[in-house]
C-alpha cells in the first residue's frame, strides 16, 4: 500500500497499519518540508516524475492501493494519482479532513485562489497570513499593505519590508492567536479551507475579535472513494482489499 503523505492524518494512518501484518505500508513525502514529521514505517521522499513516473512506480512495486492522504491544497500529486492509479487499473482511496465552515459570527469572504485573495485585500490593510511559503508572491506584490507571514519554513523567495515572516508549527490554540492578532495589529486574516483542528484556532480568534477571513476555496480533484476520518479509512481500506 502507498500512503501519499505529509499531513497528520498521513501518519496516522500509517501508524494504525504498521503492525498489520497484511499489508507493507511505504508512506510517500513529497520534500518540500527539509525537517517533516515522519511516519511509522517504510518512507520515501521525493516526487516521483509525474504521472508516468508515478505509474511505473506503482507497476513496479507492485502497489494493490494508493491512499493519498495529502493536504486538500496538493491537487497536482491528488490529480496524478488518480490518473496513474485509472492507467493500471488499480483502487485509489482519499483520506481528506472535513473542510471548514463558517459560523455564526463569522465573517468571511471567499476567493478562488491566493491570487484572488491578494487582490481583494484593501489597500492600508494588516493582514495574517496563513497561505504556506509557496503562494505568497502574489502578496508580495502589493505594496500597499502590509503583512505578517507565517509558515513552517522560511520561503524560498526575498521577502520584502511590508512582511515580517513567523516561523512556527501548529497546533495552536485560539489565546495565543487572539494575542498574535493583537500585537501585530491584525486586521484581517487569509488562510486556504485546509480544516482540521491542529490550525482552526486562527478562526475562532478571527471571530472573536470581529476580524474578516478572506477564506480560499479547496481545489476540485477528480472523484475517488473517500474516508474524513482515520477510522473511516481503515474501514474503506478493509472493503477495497478484501
Amino acid at each position: 500500500m502507498l500512503i501519499l503523505g505529509g499531513t497528520g492524518e498521513a501518519r496516522a494512518l500509517a501508524s494504525n497499519l504498521a503492525g498489520d501484518a497484511r499489508y507493507r505500508i511505504v508512506s510517500s513525502l513529497a520534500g518540500r518540508t527539509a525537517a517533516p514529521l515522519l511516519p511509522d514505517g517504510a518512507v520515501r521522499r521525493g516526487g516521483f516524475g509525474g504521472t508516468e513516473g508515478l505509474a511505473a512506480y506503482l507497476r513496479d512495486e507492485g502497489v494493490a492501493l494508493v491512499v493519498d492522504a495529502t493536504h486538500p491544497f496538493a491537487a497536482r500529486m491528488s490529480e496524478n494519482a488518480a490518473a496513474a492509479c485509472s492507467e493500471l487499473g488499480l483502487p485509489l482511496a482519499r483520506l481528506e479532513r472535513p473542510a471548514w465552515r463558517a459560523g455564526p459570527g463569522d465573517d468571511w469572504r471567499m476567493v478562488a485562489d491566493a491570487r484572488e485573495a491578494a487582490r481583494a485585500i484593501p489597500a492600508g490593510a494588516r493582514a495574517l497570513l496563513t497561505v504556506g511559503g509557496g503562494e505568497i508572491a502574489p502578496f508580495l506584490e502589493r505594496g500597499d499593505a502590509t503583512f505578517v507571514a507565517r509558515m513552517i519554513e522560511p520561503p524560498a523567495i526575498p521577502v520584502p519590508a511590508h512582511c515580517e515572516i513567523l516561523l512556527a508549527r501548529p497546533p495552536f490554540t485560539v489565546s495565543g492567536e487572539m494575542a498574535l492578532m493583537r500585537e501585530r495589529a491584525i486586521d484581517m486574516l487569509v488562510t486556504k479551507n485546509s480544516g482540521g483542528a491542529a490550525t482552526a484556532a486562527k478562526l475562532e480568534a478571527a471571530r472573536g475579535l470581529r476580524l474578516p477571513v478572506l477564506m480560499i476555496a479547496r481545489p476540485q480533484k477528480s472523484p475517488a472513494p473517500s474516508a474524513a476520518t482515520i477510522a473511516e479509512m481503515l474501514a474503506l481500506i478493509d472493503r477495497t482489499l478484501g
